[in-house]
């Protein structure tokens, strides 16, 4: 693939329409169809995730394990490196967006805005990075599926819910494109805005998780995590090996990282920052798939004794280039060649989230890259069990609408609006996708399981159950 940068105009700003017909176009290239065809990757999925391991910590991976054998939907959302591999194997519409890499059902959610309103947005990006946009959307409509089946729905049911959820993205691209780019850029859902506008269940869901995101904020997590030291100082409670406190030179160079970090910051929240004090680092196990990457707390106080935590997480190479294959555009790689896998991370978040963390930032530590964000600053996200599956269809096809809003921000949106089109065609085709992947997920989530069984991996036991 030849060298390009992200900012390259490949697009006819005077004439969108021209690109519309570009897209219409690629469909000789690669038909709409046969973005149907699964062909998996020939390497199995065990064999990938433990390769994947190699870089991690390896007293952790044993947890990580445990935590994907749970069901088989937790497998699904933790394995992006094998649908990476399985992607690039199939055909593909070459269409490149800012893609977010992960965007399964439970990678939305609310959260805080600078401005403290409570956005609902995509909200997760440790993958982003430049591929075609069908990637995302198989990612999210192969959830639907997984987490449809999960969930004990029937099977006509889980169908419809995963053509309206295609549906709904490729209609929410249409309307995002018909807007102006100031306002599309502008746009984002705030759930309080809605309450009374959904069914009575998607309010009650609603309201939950706004209630619950508005409890989750640095003090009360402070309050929970941290207690006295011997001189007043607070300290975070161990709980190892979820939460431990590291080695003395490792605390000493991530403490001085943190002045790297300020200058990946603006000006203001740098002096923001300017008016705390570090008392404290550990270690914390995060998530499923990112158990055994390096994930730190900082704890830091106001002059007043306010509270503010960072959460300082490791960046490594996006599964969409190391194992899907996609090679970045020239200028992307040239951020990460200056300021490492953790700046991917944050540019991506930027351009895909309608807000963003005023504290995200990247940093290098002992020649690992990290991206930092605010710790627990009112995130919320979807609880989807137990839900009725027709709650869960109007919960797929938001997340549609909002994956549609974070790749019509990319310069290609018009190509791609013309290649997608306002048939179901593409909703097919992913939906015929999607089904043949989840039955391969799976088959894959029995083979780990089947490795577990035999000692070829280890599983330990999880402390948080």
């Amino acid at each position: 693939m030849p060298d390009r940068s992200l900012r390259d105009r490949v697009v006819d700003l005077e004439n969108p329409a021209a690109d519309v017909a570009r897209g219409r176009a690629l469909r000789q290239t690669t038909p709409r169809r046969a973005l149907a065809q699964l062909i998996p990757s020939a390497r199995g999925a065990t064999e990938i995730l433990v390769a994947q391991n190699a870089t991690r910590l390896p007293d952790l991976v044993p947890l990580r394990f445990a935590r994907m054998l749970t069901d088989p939907f937790s497998f699904y959302r933790k394995s992006t490196t094998v649908m990476a591999a399985d992607l690039a194997a199939s055909p593909t519409s070459g269409i490149e967006v800012m893609a977010c890499g992960d965007a399964h059902l439970s990678n939305f959610g609310m959260y805080a805005a600078p401005d403290r309103a409570l956005v609902f947005d995509l909200n997760d990006f440790d993958e982003a990075a430049v591929a075609p946009a069908e990637w995302d959307v198989k990612r999210l409509v192969t959830s639907a599926i997984v987490g449809g089946r999960h969930a004990g729905y029937p099977d006509p049911i889980i169908r419809r819910i995963a053509g309206e959820t295609m549906a709904a993205y490729r209609d929410s691209l249409t309307s995002m494109l018909d807007m102006s780019v100031v306002d599309r850029y502008y746009l984002r859902v705030e759930p309080e805005r809605y309450v009374g506008q959904r069914s009575r269940a998607m309010n009650t869901v609603i309201e939950r998780t706004i209630a619950r995101a508005r409890t989750r904020t640095s003090a009360r997590m402070f309050a929970r995590i941290t207690e006295p030291g011997p001189d007043g100082t607070p300290r975070l409670r161990e709980a190892p090996p979820l939460l431990q406190h590291i080695d003395i030179d490792s605390e000493a160079a991530l403490v001085a990282a943190i002045d790297e970090y300020l200058t990946s910051v603006p000006v203001d929240v740098a002096v923001l920052l300017s008016h705390f004090r570090i008392t404290d680092v550990a270690l914390r196990v995060v998530g499923v798939g990112s158990v055994g990457t390096r994930c730190y707390l900082v704890i830091l106080v106001g002059a007043s004794g306010e509270p503010l935590i960072l959460q300082v997480k490791e960046a490594t190479h996006s599964v969409l280039d190391e194992y899907g294959g996609w090679a970045q555009p020239e200028d992307l790689r040239g951020a990460i060649g200056s300021r490492g896998q953790g700046r991917r991370v944050t540019d991506g978040q930027r351009i895909l989230q309608a807000m963003s963390d005023v504290f995200l930032g990247s940093v290098r530590i002992d020649g690992r890259d990290f991206y930092v964000r605010q710790f627990h600053d009112m995130k919320g996200s979807i609880v989807t069990d137990g839900m009725a599956a027709d709650t869960f269809g109007e919960y797929m096809q938001a997340c549609g609408v909002l994956l549609a809003r974070a790749h019509a921000q990319s310069a290609n949106a018009s190509i791609l609006r013309g290649y997608v089109g306002n048939s179901d065609t593409v909703v097919n085709a992913i939906v015929a996708w999607s089904y043949a992947y989840a039955d391969k997920a799976l088959d894959d989530f029995h083979q780990l399981k089947a490795a577990a069984r035999a000692g070829d991996i280890e599983v330990a036991d999880d402390p948080a159950r």
